[in-house]
């Protein structure tokens, strides 16, 4: 590895570029052609996107005419540095050059590839075999004369104790020593040394460096003014009671939704009522309301019933104390009572007759929702409040937010103002909610986002899951989407989880942890298995969105000891950590999903039941070479859920999994002794 403060800015000099063509031949020219550099994500137009401790792995095609050696280099530097470190690539196959990085800092990288045709390294090759093959003693002794002026030119680039070997092995050669020109030394020097005579560079790439809690994470969400008894609105003090409870389940992030002033114009009642009756606390996702002393307050404010701004900044801080980080909801939109309505409304979509329109999604209204105008004349104001909201929970210590409805905002904005955000906060977590159309979906994690919720929830068959899985890790998305998946939302709860009860909440858990290395849950119905399904919508009844819920959140009858073991099994194996690493295996029952996860040593084997109301059997067919197994030799497997041993031996073995009792394996492969 090398550094180099004079390193040339790359450029589209890969030799086949279309390019216009000149009357008369080029006055530069090289035998070397890039063909192709990955991975890069629409031609370096977007960053590839890694986390702290995850590799990045770059391959080159590199071609010459005739039989010559090709030489590359990766080439990457941090934004923050000046110079650029090379790393020698290795050709893995024919015309294929391969170097990994492992970036140690935040924020965004630069990388390209350089290539020559690797002069010494093809001399040596071929007076290696010209002696070994017998040839004339005159001829070696020209071709030493070859080498010889090769290693001048070498020289000529070096300094030191490196220019006098240099100097050295030039002279034997010169005098004819044939064992001279062929030790490793003299290869490893004019390697280093190399003058890299028209030498091509590939176009420049981006990658994006996130914090290792953008990969490997697990989200608990709940409302902090459910977290008291017998129905009255709790603060955030007694939410913040609550957070032990979610650390020893073994969460990273406790996330919450708005917590701000709530609206009393066109409230909700529950379920979504169109009015709302006395006492009824409406929605949080309406925005803008009353604060103790009767003003109003809006995104920089916290409701009063949850204790205000003091109250937040000392639940972050005592979820810093137990090593919890806090995300929140970010929703830019207002309640008719929200400051901004009076103050500003240009910022709103205002209908011929002054009044502003609301939201709506026909058949679906939100009358207690006005969504900003981001096209407004006055959106460059607009844009920077909405910026400086960010900006003011990232002063009270939050850096992971939840961002509600992305898709529903110019992509501009979002690129301006993530990208801005980023520039001071490198360590930020942006959580994309948008189940929308893939493209959408796609282009806002180009733009930077960070994680992205996903179609998990409504991906329940075999066939499903197994196409969705390489959606999204074995195609160029896996470069760019880094996909968050949640089995349930206070929006929605699937029909497979109404009616399939326990098995299917224990199931859809160990797909959601172990299909993803970022995974999360609306906590407390889930926990308790509420599956108590709206009548008309695919939402929970009795939705926590607006009434308050109390919970016991000591259920001997609940999941969390299911959801604690899967978590320390997460955080046992660090193969569960990571996202792209993941592998399909065959099953001869269309019940049944098996894949695996492997990470260096750490190798993980899932078999899940997907049938959450009868016991499935069959077989797991294993691709051993690639898993690393022998046909012959025996192997462990410890299944982690319900700490049982088997042995298993060859590619197909044997599964039988009752829903009722265990609907998954989680196996750990151990040596067999």
């Amino acid at each position: 590895m090398q550094t180099n403060t004079n390193m040339p800015t790359p450029s589209r000099t890969t030799g086949i570029a279309p390019e216009t063509i000149e009357s008369s031949p080029p006055d530069e020219w090289s035998r070397v052609v890039i063909t192709s550099v990955e991975p890069s994500v629409d031609g370096g137009a977007w960053p590839v996107k890694r986390s702290l401790g995850e590799k990045l792995i770059v391959s080159a095609g590199v071609i010459t005419d005739g039989h010559d050696h090709c030489a590359a280099e990766l080439c990457f530097k941090h934004e923050d540095d000046d110079a650029y470190t090379r790393i020698r690539m290795r050709e893995e196959h024919s015309n294929t050059f391969v170097a990994e990085i492992e970036p140690d800092k935040l924020g965004r990288y630069t990388y390209f590839v350089r290539a020559w045709v690797d002069a010494f390294g093809t001399w040596r090759d071929e007076f290696g075999r010209r002696v070994k093959g017998g040839e004339d003693e005159n001829e070696l002794q020209v071709e030493l004369q070859v080498g010889a002026e090769l290693l001048r030119r070498a020289e000529q680039q070096a300094s030191g104790e490196d220019k006098e070997r240099l100097s050295g092995y030039a002279d034997d050669f010169e005098e004819g020593r044939i064992q001279r020109a062929l030790t490793d030394e003299v290869v490893a020097l004019a390697r280093r040394h190399d003058p890299q005579t028209n030498a091509r560079t590939s176009e420049q790439l981006l990658l994006e460096v996130d914090p290792e809690h953008a990969r490997f994470c697990a989200w608990y969400e709940f409302f902090p003014r459910s977290a008291g008894e017998n129905g009255e609105h709790a603060t955030l003090d007694q939410a913040a009671e609550r957070l032990p409870r979610i650390k020893d389940l073994g969460f990273d992030i406790v996330y919450l939704p708005p917590v701000h002033p709530i609206g009393e114009t066109h409230r909700k009642g529950k379920d979504n009522a169109p009015d709302a009756q006395p006492g009824d606390p409406g929605s949080p996702w309406a925005i803008g309301g009353k604060l103790a002393d009767g003003t109003l307050g809006g995104h920089k404010s916290v409701h009063p019933d949850l204790g205000g701004i003091e109250a937040f900044d000392r639940f972050v801080k005592r979820a810093e104390a137990l090593d919890l980080r806090v995300a929140i909801d970010i929703a830019f939109q207002a309640s008719p009572d929200h400051p901004y309505v009076q103050d500003h409304p240009e910022w709103f979509n205002q209908r011929p007759d002054g009044s502003i329109r609301y939201a709506e999604n026909p058949p679906k209204k939100y009358q207690d929702v006005y969504p900003f105008d981001f096209t407004t004349s006055e959106y460059k104001a607009l844009w920077t409040e909405l910026k400086s909201v960010f900006e003011f929970w990232i002063d009270h210590g939050v850096r992971i937010f939840r961002v509600d409805n992305p898709h529903t905002k110019p992509l501009a904005f979002w690129k301006w103002c993530l990208g801005n955000l980023r520039e001071n906060h490198p360590d930020l977590v942006f959580l994309s909610e948008a189940f929308t159309r893939p493209r959408m979906m796609y282009a806002l994690a180009k733009l930077g986002f960070n994680n992205s919720y996903t179609y998990f929830t409504w991906r329940n068959t075999k066939e499903e899951l197994t196409t969705y899985v390489h959606e999204l890790y074995h195609t160029d998305v896996a470069e760019f989407f880094r996909p968050n998946f949640w089995p349930n939302t206070p929006d929605i709860l699937h029909d497979h989880l109404v009616h399939g009860g326990r098995p299917a909440h224990v199931s859809r858990l160990v797909l959601a942890a172990t299909l993803s290395s970022a995974y999360g849950l609306y906590g407390p119905p889930y926990e308790h298995i509420d599956n108590n399904q709206h009548p008309e919508r695919e939402e929970y009844a009795n939705n926590e969105k607006y009434e308050v819920r109390t919970w016991n959140w000591n259920d001997p009858n609940s999941l969390q000891p299911m959801i604690r073991r899967v978590n320390a099994i997460r955080k046992k194996h660090p193969a569960l950590q990571h996202m792209r690493n993941i592998q399909v295996h065959d099953t001869d029952n269309g019940h049944l999903l098996a894949y695996s996860k492997m990470h260096g040593d750490d190798l993980i084997i899932c078999v899940v039941n997907l049938d959450p109301h009868h016991a499935q059997e069959g077989w797991v067919h294993l691709p051993l070479d690639k898993l690393g197994l022998s046909e012959e030799q025996p192997f462990g497997v410890h299944d982690l859920l319900g700490d049982e041993r088997y042995v298993w031996q060859g590619r197909d073995n044997y599964v039988r999994l009752d829903p009722h009792v265990l609907p998954a394996h989680i196996f750990s492969v151990e040596p067999f002794n």
